[in-house]
């Protein structure tokens, strides 16, 4: 075995391509939402932002789905698999819930806490229509994450590719309207999303139908917990991820509009190579919750250092890609000479956090689908603290550029202390058969992750003994 490389690169190839085809349907709608002005890009920046925060907790189910998947492909369990998908969905139905409601009731207050004018009149109405929906967005998730802990992120492609494709076809009807249509606007960009998510969902929904697989009876409210504490460090790193950026988005709001709405442009352009990072972490806790529940500590070795290798290459070559097409992209989303000025700083500045941000995301799942979430989310709320500091310190001499630095030196810490609070962190590592699945706090330690590797079993271990995908 050379390593894991190729079965990264297998697994990430098609989780990046549907991350990239939302992205880039994402930026596209920001292409025509910005020919209503200003305090219209603001307020989708806005509601963009806040859909992130939710995405941290639509993690902790997903997350924990795949986790809990995965290790049943591992130790070839059929039965816990189909516990995890019942937990899940039910997890996912009482979650969508909660969302919906809360946030419909409190999309005025949110829309004006970070926005004011026509712009936060334009948030208020994008909420009305994308917090009912949230259910969607939600049960999507669920839905891939169990095809996903299979092995199978083709089929998440295809969907997200569908979603994507009709949301560009909807986009401008919507927004500007066409024959029969009235052009709605803002709101026009909302009803243009939750109709593609909607159709790409039933399409998710017939397909899970072909391939139910039956769980026994109970068992259920354990499985949730399990979902949830194996979820819990991915969803919390990454909504304290957001939760700085929405405060970072209040900082910004102080420069005014054009800075909020470069910001907005050049966010959604650096989401294009950042969406890698992600697919990797994906790929990565697949493979990792798969080799922990086949036993396979000297396969965890390798696929540690693999992925820093292909996680760094790619953090790299992002930030030469943003420092040398700033300018011409940023031309692509805007006319407006202040908002392309903020664009362009930003995408130069973040040029610097590209390389460690990028390993850091990558090597996290490694670590968190291995029991070191707790750690790890430690070092993520201490490095993102470092970036707050930064940033405000940094934005009295040097003005919002200040905040971007504040960016870079918050990825460094991140990276020195996951190494310092993770890496370093020592205990021994229990014996985990292939047919009894640990909890994610009884796996191989972190450290083992990441020594001198020995030859690990192939990367089709445990998959081919459970090929049917969970319902």
């Amino acid at each position: 075995m050379r390593g894991h490389l190729s079965r990264l690169i297998g697994l990430a190839g098609p989780v990046y391509a549907g991350l990239l085809s939302g992205v880039v349907a994402s930026v596209i709608g920001t292409y025509w939402v910005g020919r209503l002005g200003g305090s219209a890009v603001a307020a989708v920046t806005l509601a963009g932002t806040v859909e992130n925060l939710l995405l941290g907790l639509v993690l902790v189910v997903g997350s924990g789905t795949i986790v809990r998947i995965s290790h049943a492909v591992g130790a070839a369990d059929l039965a816990a698999a189909g516990r995890t998908a019942r937990a899940a969905w039910r997890l996912c139905a009482g979650g969508s819930l909660v969302l919906a409601a809360t946030g419909f009731l409190l999309r005025h207050p949110i829309a004006n806490a970070f926005l004011d004018g026509p712009a936060a009149g334009f948030a208020a109405d994008y909420f009305a229509v994308s917090f009912p929906a949230v259910g969607l967005f939600f049960g999507q998730r669920v839905a891939d994450e169990l095809f996903k802990g299979t092995g199978d992120t083709r089929t998440p492609m295809r969907i997200a590719l569908l979603s994507s494709a009709l949301l560009l076809v909807l986009d401008p009807l919507l927004i500007f309207g066409a024959g029969p249509l009235p052009a709605l606007g803002v709101t026009g960009a909302a009803v243009a999303l939750t109709a593609s998510r909607a159709a790409a969902f039933a399409v998710t929904v017939l397909l899970r139908r072909r391939h139910r697989l039956a769980a026994p009876a109970g068992g259920l409210l354990p499985e949730s917990r399990r979902i949830v504490s194996a979820g819990a460090p991915f969803g919390f790193d990454f909504t304290a991820r957001m939760g700085v950026g929405t405060a970072q988005l209040g900082l910004v709001a102080a420069f005014g509009v054009p800075a909020v709405a470069g910001y907005g442009v050049g966010y959604r352009v650096l989401l294009i190579v950042t969406m890698a990072f992600y697919a990797v972490r994906q790929a990565a806790a697949i493979e990792a919750a798969r080799l922990t529940g086949a036993g396979d500590t000297a396969g965890l070795r390798t696929l540690g250092r693999d992925t820093a290798r292909l996680a760094g290459a790619l953090g790299a070559g992002a930030a030469v890609l943003c420092a040398a097409l700033a300018v011409p992209v940023t031309a692509l989303f805007t006319e407006d000479r202040a908002v392309a000025a903020q664009s362009v700083g930003f995408l130069r500045m973040t040029g610097f956090y590209l390389l460690p941000y990028a390993l850091v995301v990558a090597l996290g799942g490694v670590f968190q689908a291995t029991g070191a979430g707790r750690p790890l989310v430690v070092a993520v709320l201490l490095g993102l603290t470092v970036q707050l500091v930064a940033g405000v310190a940094l934005s009295g001499p040097l003005g919002v550029d200040g905040l971007w630095a504040g960016m870079a030196l918050g990825a460094v810490a991140q990276l020195g202390l996951m190494r310092l609070l993770v890496t370093n962190r020592r205990r021994p590592a229990p014996a985990v058969g292939p047919s009894e699945p640990s909890e994610p706090s009884e796996e191989p330690s972190v450290s083992s992750v990441m020594s001198v590797p020995s030859e690990p079993v192939g990367p089709g271990a445990g998959v081919d003994r459970l090929r049917a995908p969970v319902e």
